[in-house]
Formats: structure tokens, C-alpha cells, sequence
């Protein structure tokens, strides 16, 4: 696997905490994990756009058919409209990389673990500041 700026990444590389953080094995692993969970959702949207929403036949004669019909393409929607996001939110990503800002907690500057970044590479708060937003939305939201 090589990029642009030819780091290779080891086929059994796994980030951990106990190397330098963003190094530039590591930048590439996110880049290369981004980049690839961006084409499975375009990958999977062409395939839906193309199968269940231009085949879905909206009028059907009976109207329990027709309502099932509504509602499995309302989901397909919402679905495509979240993917849609995500997909954003990788872009975003992809552009912190390339500005040497990712890996870093929005709110803190402090690098988000490694682990974090690993199972969600998305993220752009540490764990903390992540519980901290969230108990304040749940204190709001019971207001």
C-alpha cells in the first residue's frame, strides 16, 4: 500500500499508543482506513440507487403492498442520507490528514487515543470530551 508521499504501510500494522503519535506509518494507515470505508459507502449507494430505489414501484394496486413500499423506500432514503453524512464527515477527515490536524481532540488539542481513532476514525473528540458533550446534551435535552 502507498500513498502520494510513498509510506508504506506493513499488511500487520495495527497503531498503538506506545509510538509516536501520527507518525507518518500511522497518518497513512488512517488515510488508506478512511479512504477505504468511503468507497465501501459509495460503493454500496451505487448499488442501492441502482436495484432499490430506480425498481421500487411506488403504486401498487393494494394499499398494504403500497405502504410497504413507501416505508421501504422512506428507509432507503434516510438510509443513503446518513451514509450521505458519514461520508462527509471521512472527507473532513481526510482533509485534517492532510493538514496535519488529525488524531486531535477538537476541543482539547490533546491527541484522541489511538484505540478511539482505530474503531471510530471519524472522531474528532477524545473519549472525555466526547462523555462530557453527551452528559451535557442529555442535561439540555431533560431541561
Amino acid at each position: 500500500m502507498t500513498s502520494p508521499n510513498s509510506v508504506i504501510v506493513p499488511p500487520d500494522y495495527k497503531p498503538s499508543d506506545k509510538e509516536e503519535f501520527m507518525n507518518p506509518v500511522m497518518k497513512e494507515y488512517f488515510r488508506l482506513k478512511l479512504i477505504e470505508w468511503r468507497n465501501e459507502l459509495l460503493k454500496g449507494s451505487d448499488s442501492t440507487i441502482k436495484t432499490t430505489l430506480q425498481t421500487t414501484e411506488l403504486q401498487k394496486p393494494d394499499l398494504a403492498d403500497r405502504a410497504s413500499a413507501e416505508t421501504d423506500h422512506a428507509l432507503e432514503l434516510r438510509t443513503r442520507d446518513r451514509e450521505r453524512k458519514l461520508i462527509n464527515k471521512i472527507n473532513e477527515a481526510l482533509e485534517k490528514i492532510e493538514q496535519d490536524e488529525y488524531g486531535y481532540c477538537e476541543e482539547t488539542g490533546e491527541p484522541i487515543s489511538v484505540g478511539r481513532l482505530d474503531a471510530r476514525p471519524i472522531a474528532t473528540l477524545s473519549l472525555e470530551a466526547q462523555e462530557r458533550h453527551e452528559r451535557m446534551e442529555k442535561t439540555h435535552r431533560d431541561d
